[in-house]
């Protein structure tokens, strides 16, 4: 399941142009994570949902809502905000 733009709860984000879009492809990087980035928290909720086996639309949305609300301020780059959501749905 593909979790999309039009899944997500909160109106907050900023979104990126198409040609900037293409950054959030293939895996998490150490590049800095910006919670109001939605295309990056889409970036960030598929790529936990294509390791799983059954994710579902409820699941996007309690990752949507830890990272905007609960993610911890020393967690700042992709790999490390992956890491924290992995550990957190184990």
């Amino acid at each position: 399941m593909l979790f999309q733009k039009q899944d997500m709860e909160q109106e907050i984000y900023e979104w990126r142009s198409e040609e900037d879009k293409q950054l959030y492809l293939g895996q998490p990087s150490r590049r800095a994570f910006n919670r109001f980035n939605g295309d990056q928290v889409l970036f960030l909720i598929n790529f936990y949902g294509s390791l799983t086996e059954h994710f579902t639309l409820q699941e996007g949305k309690k990752i949507e809502h830890k990272l905007l609300h609960l993610l911890p301020t020393e967690v700042k780059s992709e790999i490390s905000v992956f890491n924290w959501i992995r550990n957190d749905n184990a």
